[in-house]
């Protein structure tokens, strides 16, 4: 009998811990989906009663939910344009997180040297002008590798991503035809090339397919063993892309009030010159005000032990006057 009752009170204690947990949902960016994954796990270790739940299908679709109102919080690695601001249901707050950076990630059979490559090289590449390994371009930028008669597969996202915006944002920036032709945006009408969903999915396929070239955010080109070049910056330096190189980027840049800003290109000397910010999108005025609260709370958490773990996966940490700043937004903004 009384082993009964104690089944019984274990169950009831169990079911009333069950009921008290806080499930929060949001969507967005795949770029810094491992980054959010450890920090939305270490969290509720920390708060057992809070569960933060995340699902990566690219900045495109985190934009649209987050939008609606269908989940608590949205990811982007493009900040959002002027005009879904004045379309969005919810009056939203960009809290950056991390820096990242996307790299040129290929698999180009016989070469195990590291490729280097100009920004005209990347540009007529993912135009569909430079199509073969061979090309002369590619041969003068690396003069001590010898390159295969191989066809070049360019892989891009299929989905709407904000590290398709980090990219095409950088080739707006150094190609005027790229700028007036395909642009820059989470989703752009591609030149050439097969698809891939998500950082995942472009990763894989570089994996498979001989002779591709695609983007992806540095840390699945780390966790998938894929090579990836440097890249020839504004000051004319090679630069591989390194937590040192992504946080020279940010060096110096003027941050917004709405932490909306671009640093790809940037003119830093040792500046990796295709890097990001990264953001969470908050809603300000949340309707349910215990999960605004939580939100809050979070955020402080991941402005302050949180930037601690960036580096372990490869992402660097915001600068201290940035977080100085966001922690001044996310008081006066988040109610």
């Amino acid at each position: 009998m009384i082993r009964s009752l104690r089944v019984i009170l274990c169950i009831f204690l169990l079911t009333c811990c069950a009921l008290a947990q806080t499930q929060l949902n949001g969507a967005g960016a795949t770029f810094p989906y491992p980054m959010y994954s450890k920090w939305f796990n270490e969290y509720h270790n920390l708060h057992p009663d809070i569960q933060i739940n995340y699902q990566s299908i690219g900045s495109g679709g985190g934009i649209r939910q987050v939008t609606a109102g269908t989940v608590d919080f949205g990811a982007t690695d493009g900040p959002m344009t002027d005009e879904q601001i004045a379309q969005s249901k919810v009056k939203l707050l960009h809290v950056p997180t991390v820096l990242g950076s996307v790299v040129p990630a290929y698999n180009i059979p016989g070469v195990s040297q590291e490729v280097k490559f100009t920004p005209d090289i990347l540009a007529r590449i993912f135009m569909g002008k430079i199509s073969n390994w061979s090309d002369p371009a590619i041969a003068k930028a690396n003069p001590d590798i010898k390159f295969p008669n191989q066809a070049i597969t360019v892989v891009h996202r299929s989905d709407g991503s904000g590290t398709t915006y980090v990219w095409t944002d950088y080739l707006s920036k150094i190609s005027p035809e790229w700028q007036g032709t395909t642009g820059k945006g989470t989703s752009v009408k591609w030149p050439v090339g097969v698809g891939g969903k998500g950082n995942e999915g472009v990763a894989g396929m570089i994996r498979q397919l001989p002779g591709s070239i695609g983007y992806v955010e540095l840390i699945y080109a780390v966790q998938n063993k894929i090579p990836y070049g440097s890249v020839k910056n504004s000051s004319g330096q090679f630069i591989k892309a390194s937590l040192e190189s992504t946080t020279e980027a940010a060096a110096g840049v003027k941050m917004p009030a709405d932490f909306r800003v671009s640093i790809t290109n940037s003119p830093g000397k040792t500046a990796y010159p295709i890097a990001s910010f990264t953001w969470l999108l908050i809603p300000t005025n949340p309707t349910d005000k215990n999960k605004g609260k939580i939100l809050k709370d979070f955020l402080f958490w991941m402005l302050d032990q949180g930037q601690a773990m960036t580096e372990a996966l490869s992402y660097a940490p915001l600068p201290k006057e940035v977080v100085v700043k966001v922690k001044a937004a996310v008081t006066q903004q988040i109610h």
